[in-house]
């Protein structure tokens, strides 16, 4: 420990008085004989710390003063490529002298690379990155350090040679602090992957299987049983779909697929399930310009910062959060956690969100979800109509007294992760691990849900039942049946139906207090016999437990005719000559079903609606009579004669027939 003491006060009183580097440093050019010793002054010290388990690889036993700087790594060499390149193979021994010394970790993973002045900027696509870490791992790989993982600034004069200011270097977060999407989520899930897999990777080493002329795949087994798996498919340019454990898989060029259980992939690194449309722009910014459609939603995302010494934190009187927009609809998010939602209507779909926000001290992230519902199709110049938060946006409550957020920073981010993953289809659906049973999770903002279930027999039109749901989109088989609303109940008028005089749709309007719709139309056509995928997205929260497909059946059907009703068959029998013909009540099951029973009938005048039928003052004592011989029959038609209700029961007035049959 001698030697490492001496290093260490060394190293310190080094960064003490020598000036700070500019690229390669100044001072090392004029130290005599360095390469000389560099072999056996590095062996050396690789050994010392080997043998004093220093290494974070060999476990928390020891800890020295190098552990407070870092958890040491031997980082034996750095940037050498270039020289390797330039000198030929005794570059090549040499990289392969330095790279025995040290374990397989990977401490120099380029994501992307600096600016020069006069050049290009790098740019390492999200796919190629994580391409190459999927390959690492599955080769035995137990360490990933990105460079850089956060970009940063090469402030006042310490960039390198014809280095700029900028040292962003296309990292996952930029120089700025902001997320570089696609690469961040990208890379964030690809490490979500491994950790699935992780049991296996630190179990066993790899078993490799050629599945193709450039296709393999790497085996792990876990302890338990079973095995974690990653397919690749190295050819430059072409898909190849490959068998493995007696399924098919297909996969996109330069990619790979991790499979935690050997069987259901859950990541692929040629396709970033994050859109390139994030943007970052100072004030906010109308909806529809930016998703152009693409989605219902889009995120608008910031950061604000809480002084320690903010009154509310000790008197508990939260600030309020109030944010203007044009529509539809808005969630608003605190850290990560549902604050509060609003919405607008058809008359006015702008709203205001006004509600108390629980804020820490430092950073805080503000998350605004804005819903739109659909996209203006009528109106004076409805083409010129706005959606989503254009503003303002206040934070009232603190010691400045209220902040005006509209002008800094926002974040933006079209639709939703599972919308990019494409979590409603059939292949999309297995590229996520999804919770089951007793876990289901209720009542919980921005949710996907998933079933299976065999098609209900007949041909029955067939409804799906969302009440127990609130808002968002429902997909069968892939196919979206539409967006959904239960959570938003009518208002309205809805008292006696006087429909005369000119109509208007606040007419004779039903069902007020109740969703506007509730039940949804499944055309049979998109469904299999059994295994049909049900995939809903929830916004608000819902009892997933309550949803059910229904067969919408016709329990029963009317007639109502007036005696001596004027009919187009009566006028063309009454212009050709022909004795007029008599008004006819038909009867008319749907396919399959017959008329079981009379529920209603009366030759008078009677009174309601199909449904709700009653006997008037006026009513024919045999009118039940003559639909006897409907019974069992899928339709029939009775003609409007008294005789045939055993005569007219009231002379004097003009009479109606009304029946309903029950279809069974």
């Amino acid at each position: 420990m001698e030697v490492l003491d001496v290093i260490q006060t060394y190293f310190s009183g080094m960064v003490m008085n020598l000036p700070k580097a500019k690229g390669f440093p100044v001072w090392l050019k004029y130290v005599p004989e360095t390469k000389a010793a560099m072999q056996r002054f590095t062996e050396h010290i690789v050994s010392l710390m080997k043998a004093d388990n220093l290494f974070q690889i060999q476990g928390e036993s020891k800890k020295s003063l190098m552990d407070l700087l870092f958890e040491c790594e031997s980082q034996i060499e750095n940037e050498f490529g270039p020289v390797e390149f330039e000198i030929g193979a005794p570059g090549r021994a040499y990289t392969k002298w330095a790279a025995n010394l040290a374990q397989l970790i990977l401490l120099f993973g380029l994501v992307g690379g600096y600016t020069g002045w006069g050049t290009p900027v790098p740019h390492r696509p999200a796919e190629d990155i994580a391409y190459s870490v999927a390959q690492f791992i599955q080769k035995g790989g137990s360490f990933m350090n990105y460079y850089m993982y956060h970009g940063g600034t090469n402030f006042g004069r310490t960039s390198g040679r014809f280095i700029a200011t900028s040292y962003d270097y296309d990292a996952p977060i930029d120089e700025f602090g902001l997320l570089n999407e696609p690469k961040y989520g990208h890379l964030r899930d690809l490490h979500k992957a491994i950790k699935m897999c992780e049991p296996a990777l630190v179990y066993s080493e790899p078993t490799i299987t050629k599945l193709g002329n450039q296709q393999e795949a790497h085996v792990f087994n876990y302890q338990a049983g079973g095995c974690a798996a990653f397919l690749g498919n190295y050819d430059l340019k072409s898909d190849a779909t490959m068998t493995f454990r007696g399924l098919q898989y297909t996969l996109p060029p330069w990619s790979i697929n991790i499979l935690p259980d050997c069987k259901n992939p859950v990541f692929n690194t040629a396709k970033p399930p994050y859109d390139d449309k994030s943007i970052t722009k100072a004030g906010l910014m109308e909806q529809i310009n930016i998703t152009r459609d693409a989605s219902d939603y889009l995120w608008y995302s910031t950061d604000v910062k809480i002084d320690p010494n903010e009154g509310f934190l000790r008197n508990g009187n939260s600030p309020v959060l109030t944010v203007q927009s044009a529509g539809h609809a808005l969630h608003v998010f605190i850290n990560g956690q549902l604050s509060g939602t609003a919405h607008g209507s058809a008359d006015n779909p702008k709203l205001t969100f006004s509600g108390k926000v629980k804020l820490i001290a430092g950073v805080n992230k503000i998350s605004l979800l804005s819903v739109a519902v659909g996209l203006a199709n009528v109106g004076v110049h409805f083409e010129t109509w706005n959606v989503g938060v254009l503003g303002p946006i206040m934070l009232n409550g603190l010691n400045e007294g209220k902040r005006d957020l509209t002008l800094q920073k926002w974040s933006y981010k079209i639709g939703l992760d599972g919308e990019n993953m494409g979590l409603y289809s059939l292949q999309g659906a297995n590229k996520v691990q999804w919770v089951d049973g007793a876990s289901l999770v209720q009542k919980q903002p921005l949710t996907w849900y998933k079933t299976s279930f065999k098609a209900i027999p007949g041909n029955d039109p067939l409804a799906l039942d969302m009440g127990s749901m609130s808002k968002g989109e429902v997909w069968i088989n892939g196919q979206s049946v539409g967006r959904y609303w239960t959570a938003y109940k009518s208002y309205g008028s809805c008292g006696d139906c006087n429909y005369a005089g000119t109509y208007s749709a606040k007419k004779c309007q039903r069902y007020c207090g109740e969703p506007s719709q509730r039940w949804y139309h499944v055309p049979r056509s998109w469904l299999n016999p059994t295994d049909n995928l049900l995939v809903v997205f929830e916004e608000m929260g819902g009892d997933p437990s309550g949803i059910s497909l229904l067969k919408k059946t016709v329990n029963s059907v009317c007639s109502e005719i007036f005696d001596w009703q004027p009919n187009l068959k009566s006028y063309l029998s009454l212009t050709s000559g022909k004795a007029p013909l008599r008004p006819v009540a038909h009867l008319w099951c749907a396919p399959g079903e017959n008329i079981s029973s009379i529920k209603f009938a009366s030759y008078g005048t009677p009174l309601g609606v199909c449904g709700s039928y009653k006997e008037g003052s006026c009513h024919a004592h045999k009118s039940y009579d003559a639909f006897k011989n409907c019974i069992g029959q899928q339709g029939c038609s009775v003609i409007a004669a008294p005789e045939l209700f055993g005569g007219d029961p009231c002379p004097s007035l003009m009479k109606k027939l009304a029946v309903e049959a029950i279809c069974s």
